[in-house]
């Protein structure tokens, strides 16, 4: 511009303008391909899709329950720790006077060497050489602050080990434009003292008189919900297992009701009143009346020392 001639006077200014658009158009030529392309015209891109929002991260808990509240369910109130948007920077982390600092990469000077060890715009800085930021006091940059939650939280019925629940919303807090994570309870089920959970099943150890065992008697069974009657088949006073469908582990979606498993294990007297004692003598003389029937092993030994 300072040399067009319809800007200066100098008698020399027209020939000078020349010479300094002869130079430009040589400098172009350098980064010109020796053969012209042609670039075919290229089909419209679709229209992009307006990029999903950023969401925060997840928060993951362990949530220990005894076996009979995972089972009917309950409510319990949890603790945590999660962080929230600072209220000074609105989560950007950014506030307060402008700080200037060098980039790492260039030393502050906008260049490095490429492969071929030639100078090339620093790709880190775009060739600046520092960057600009404005860190906020109230949160040191970070956007947010960790802050103690509680929260009461309903865990539905028959949630198994390794479950989880996801309340959503309730885990790290969202960024400017973003979504906030989710909070999922991972549960853990304790051990009981009596049952013992495998898959939808629970399984129970339980002693029981030999007598009820030969006698086929009523007897209680303890279950998640309550005791169970169950009737005893009559038979040897000998280890059993029992199954009663339905009154296991609760179902839960697709999956099915589980069955309790008893493991019967007879116990025999260890000690007798005189009252216990005459009653077992007449229920031993009653089944003497009739031993080939209710002692057949006794029958034939007995056979075996008549002459």
């Amino acid at each position: 511009m300072r040399w067009h001639p319809d800007r200066n006077d100098d008698p020399a200014a027209t020939e000078r303008f020349k010479e300094i658009a002869a130079a430009y158009e040589a400098l172009l030529a350098v980064d010109r391909p020796a053969v012209e392309e042609i670039t075919p015209e290229a089909e419209p891109e679709p229209a992009e899709k307006p990029a999903a929002p950023v969401k925060a991260a997840d928060i993951r808990i362990n949530l220990e329950l005894p076996l009979v509240e995972a089972a009917i369910g309950c409510r319990k109130t949890i603790h945590f720790h999660r962080n929230h948007a600072c209220a000074k920077c609105a989560g950007s982390g950014e506030a307060g006077v402008q700080r200037t600092r060098f980039c790492g990469a260039c030393h502050g000077s906008g260049r490095v060497r490429d492969a071929a060890r030639a100078l090339v715009s620093c790709p880190e800085c775009s060739g600046r050489g520092f960057f600009s930021e404005r860190i906020c006091p109230a949160c040191a940059g970070s956007g947010h602050h960790s802050e103690d939650v509680s929260l009461l939280v309903t865990i539905p019925p028959g949630m198994l080990p390794g479950d989880d629940l996801r309340l959503a919303g309730q885990g790290e807090a969202a960024s400017a434009g973003g979504l906030p994570g989710d909070l999922y309870l991972t549960m853990v089920i304790q051990a009981h003292p009596l049952f013992e959970l495998q898959g939808s099943d629970v399984h129970l150890t339980m002693p029981v008189s030999a007598l009820a065992l030969m006698a086929g008697a009523d007897i209680e069974i303890p279950a998640l919900f309550g005791p169970v009657l169950y009737t005893l088949n009559a038979g040897s006073p000998t280890p059993r297992q029992c199954r009663l469908p339905g009154h296991g582990y609760p179902g839960r979606g697709r999956r099915a009701r589980g069955d309790l498993i008893v493991a019967l294990q007879p116990i025999f007297p260890a000690e007798l009143g005189e009252q216990q004692r005459q009653a077992l003598l007449q229920a031993h003389a009653a089944l003497l009346d009739d031993v080939a029937r209710a002692l057949p092993e006794l029958a034939a030994w007995q056979a075996v020392l008549k002459p």
